[in-house]
């Protein structure tokens, strides 16, 4: 199975309250996007998480079309963000972006507006992945989606036989020193998440808005967490270690860590709570310097097939954003499509919040926590 995502490092905190701003256009929004794609450079230079490149797809890749991929394989978030300053530095053609950078990327002007009609698989995406949050502003494709996995949560179903049905079971004393979550600055998002359902009084609209009255609820939650928690999990087979060897109870993890330990006969299950469930999604996108474009369109086009998006699915342990790599899922692993949720049904899909960077210019003319202050204060809660 799959490689673990690994999680964005945090650094020191700082103090400062946000300041008020107007949220500006992205500097590369007027530059039009090229309208069809020329013979392959050769070359494709891409920052990528490691199991994005596997020569099983790569391959037939570069057979198909002459151009030779060159990955770098980041260790985070942050390092990806590092990486495209300067439009790639005239270096890097595409980035796999995970939702908590992408819009960092997009208003820095690291990447550059993009033509999903030169994306021929981009028309059987659902609505929602055709134009994420995460990836289009003001109607302005700069990525295209690529996969993605709901955070949901997990529980060992021997020593919690009733089904949890609320989120509440990881702020729960009785569990102390038993469940474990993602050591992640958007565990901030899943707090304010949790805090928007059941305590409707904070005016929580969106939980990666929030202005700084939400944001320090969000954070007190999470401090009464703290003594819960076991480990605060960098990469998934942290995670399935805690539930294999009994450590603990329940978790947030996500579809990967599910399969993986119930194919090994661990009693555990998942579940979206009635609050619902925070996701994240990875798109591609182009830097605004990229080098070899179309080498980039191409491969694009090629990984948003549903036999790759399928292929990729399955060795990640990740969901693909096309519904019809359900068959080629199915018939590499037997039930694969339903265990990952890429047969999920509207409802399902509709609890999902998925993960967008927290900028300072938010909804309704409203100042709030950007990501920066997310990230030194999720360093400072976990080491209180």
């Amino acid at each position: 199975m799959a490689a673990a995502l690994l999680m964005l490092a945090a650094c020191q905190p700082g103090g400062a309250a946000p300041v008020a701003a107007t949220s500006p256009s992205p500097p590369t929004g007027g530059l039009r996007p090229q309208t069809s794609v020329g013979p392959g450079e050769g070359v494709l230079d891409l920052i990528t998480w490691d199991g994005y490149t596997e020569d099983a797809w790569v391959k037939p890749f570069t057979q198909e079309t002459g151009c030779q991929v060159r990955p770098y394989y980041a260790a985070s978030s942050a390092e990806m963000v590092k990486l495209m300053s300067g439009g790639g530095g005239g270096q890097w053609d595409i980035v796999s972006a995970p939702g908590d950078i992408s819009l960092d990327l997009i208003y820095a002007g690291e990447v550059k507006p993009m033509n999903p009609a030169l994306i021929p698989d981009w028309s059987d995406f659902p609505a929602f992945f055709q134009a994420a949050p995460y990836n289009t502003v003001g109607g302005v494709h700069y990525g295209i989606s690529l996969q993605w996995s709901p955070n949901t949560l997990l529980y060992n179903t021997r020593k919690l036989t009733a089904a949890p049905t609320s989120w509440s079971v990881l702020y729960d004393s009785s569990h102390k020193g038993a469940i474990t979550v993602p050591d992640n600055p958007m565990q901030i998002a899943d707090a304010a998440l949790y805090l928007q359902k059941t305590r409707p009084e904070l005016g929580i609209k969106d939980p990666f808005e929030l202005d700084k009255a939400q944001f320090d609820d969000a954070l007190s939650l999470l401090s009464l967490q703290h003594p819960l928690v076991k480990r605060y999990w960098p990469i998934a087979s942290d995670e399935i270690s805690m539930f294999q060897d009994g450590s603990v109870v329940a978790g947030s993890g996500g579809p990967y860590q599910a399969v993986a330990l119930q194919s090994i006969g661990i009693p555990v299950a998942e579940t979206v709570p009635a609050e619902g469930a925070t996701a994240w999604g990875d798109s591609w996108m182009l830097a605004a310097g990229a080098p070899h474009p179309n080498c980039a369109y191409r491969w694009m086009a090629y990984v948003s097939t549903a036999q790759v998006q399928a292929q990729q699915a399955l060795f990640f342990g990740e969901t693909p954003v096309t519904p019809k790599a359900c068959p080629a899922m199915n018939a590499r692993q037997e039930g694969s499509c339903a265990k990952y949720h890429a047969d999920a049904s509207s409802s399902y899909f509709a609890a999902l919040s998925f993960w967008k960077t927290p900028r300072a210019e938010c909804g309704g003319g409203r100042t709030c926590v950007p990501y920066a202050d997310w990230v030194s204060a999720w360093a400072a809660l976990k080491n209180q």
